[in-house]
């Protein structure tokens, strides 16, 4: 099934601006929907399209991209021939490098292929690979990249057929009004299901194909088997521990404070011995890598600290799927639960993944903020964390991630205090409508998306 995407647009903007001066590579995790969109994009947009598929075009295709590429009329001429296909119109094609990273000399050529002029083209493959064949090959300056996320609870909501309630949700949140218990239980459920779906689009087409849970968590299973599989052989070539980080996931978030602890992985673990496997998860986007940042800035980068973090799944609805991984069938009661919200089992952390995850998808880096400070009437300093840090504004915007209606605040009180010149809005994400309250903004945790 074909789910209308955010990212389309994004690759619009790149098609005009670009004026096939440029390729795209398309950056994602796997499963996430990067080939359907290319070839469907090509559909649309352009007269004619050419897919070239390295996971199982023959030698005598991949060969031509080892051959002297100064000659493109003969380059060309070949390519059409062992495709089976007639000349492109120029100007007004695209020829989409599937799976490139199973052949990196094709990408390679794209200096010259976009040098030429003639075509434009789509890179997609997988992430790690693609990291790591790029030693292999001078990677080409003519590539923008494009990342590309699950789907988010928008497309959710488009998938399911709805395409008012994304509005509805927005015009609330600019205006700061809540949306009334009736749509807003509404709301929660439906984004409930997000949840404990995700938006994997495989997961996303069984559930509105009408599939059962335990069929949809197949599919999920899948997925993660993919990834572990991917981690695996990466860590095997290249002596990291991707894999073990991977596994350990919903063990790290489910601590107090979710910070990544390496004693969980391996007793006499350091960072030093995982910083490529973390920043493998990071960049391949199966996990999202949040940081601790030691001066709450709005250059949040200059003082994050690499070694003090937190380590979300890429996708909630997988993470959701690792908790219950061990069982051999999925419970379909545990959905039905989640998504009632009358689960016994500690749903914080997927609550709080959620949070990052649509924070990313936003485009945001990931940074929380651990803080000490001297409250008026104490004779010690108390340690505080604030969950996320973005900035909006060009000013900082503290958040706090509560899977309950539960709206303490102690640790936003003790930010304030200490660093109340820097603050533009302060935002508690959590299971109720909107309101404003204390000088914080409380968000229903599908409002999320509106940051």
């Amino acid at each position: 099934m074909l789910f209308k995407r955010k990212f389309y647009k994004q690759m619009l903007e790149w098609k005009n601006s670009a004026n096939g001066k440029t390729a795209l590579m398309i950056d994602g995790a796997r499963r996430v929907g990067k080939s359907t969109i290319a070839e469907e994009f090509a559909k649309n947009e352009y007269k004619d399209y050419l897919i070239i598929d390295f996971a199982i075009a023959n030698d005598d295709i991949k060969d031509i991209f080892r051959t002297d590429l100064s000659d493109m009329d003969v380059f060309f001429r070949n390519l059409f021939v062992l495709m089976g296909r007639k000349k492109l119109p120029e100007k007004e094609s695209v020829i989409i490098f599937d799976e490139v990273q199973k052949y990196p000399i094709a990408r390679q050529a794209i200096k010259y292929l976009v040098k030429d002029g003639r075509y434009s083209y789509i890179e997609t493959g997988s992430l790690i690979s693609i990291k790591k064949k790029s030693k292999e090959i001078l990677v080409p300056s003519e590539e923008e990249k494009l990342r590309m996320y699950p789907m988010d609870f928008e497309e959710f909501l488009w998938a399911k057929g709805d395409d008012v309630s994304a509005i509805v949700i927005r015009e609330a949140f600019e205006k700061r009004k809540p949306l009334g218990d009736s749509l807003h239980r509404n709301l929660m459920k439906t984004f409930r299901t997000y949840l404990a779906v995700g938006g994997m689009p495989q997961a996303v087409d069984a559930f509105v194909s009408g599939k059962t849970y335990d069929q949809i968590d197949r599919v999920k299973r899948n997925i993660i088997s993919l990834y572990e599989e991917d981690l695996e052989k990466n860590d095997e070539e290249n002596s990291i521990h991707s894999s073990i980080l991977f596994k350990t996931i919903p063990q790290q978030l489910s601590n107090n404070n979710s910070l990544f602890k390496f004693s969980k992985v391996e007793k006499k673990a350091r960072y030093r011995d995982y910083v490529k496997s973390i920043k493998l998860m990071d960049e391949s986007m199966i996990g999202n890598y949040c940081r601790n940042v030691s001066n709450p800035e709005i250059s949040l980068e200059l003082f994050a600290e690499d070694d003090r973090f937190k380590l979300y799944m890429g996708d909630t609805g997988l993470l959701v799927t690792q908790i219950f991984k061990s069982a051999s069938m999925v419970d379909p009661d545990i959905y039905r639960k989640l998504i009632t919200g009358k689960t016994g089992t500690n749903i914080g952390m997927v609550f709080e993944n959620m949070v990052a995850q649509m924070l990313r998808a936003n485009g945001y880096s990931l940074f929380f903020h651990e803080f000490k400070y001297l409250v008026s009437g104490n004779k010690t300093e108390k340690k505080y964390e604030i969950d996320f840090l973005i900035v909006r504004s060009g000013h900082l915007c503290p958040i706090e991630a509560k899977s309950s209606g539960y709206s303490s605040h102690s640790s936003f009180d003790a930010f304030s205090m200490k660093y109340q010149a820097k603050i533009l809005e302060r935002f508690i994400i959590y299971t109720k409508d909107m309101k404003s309250e204390d000088g914080i903004t409380y968000l229903p945790i599908y409002m999320t998306m509106c940051l």
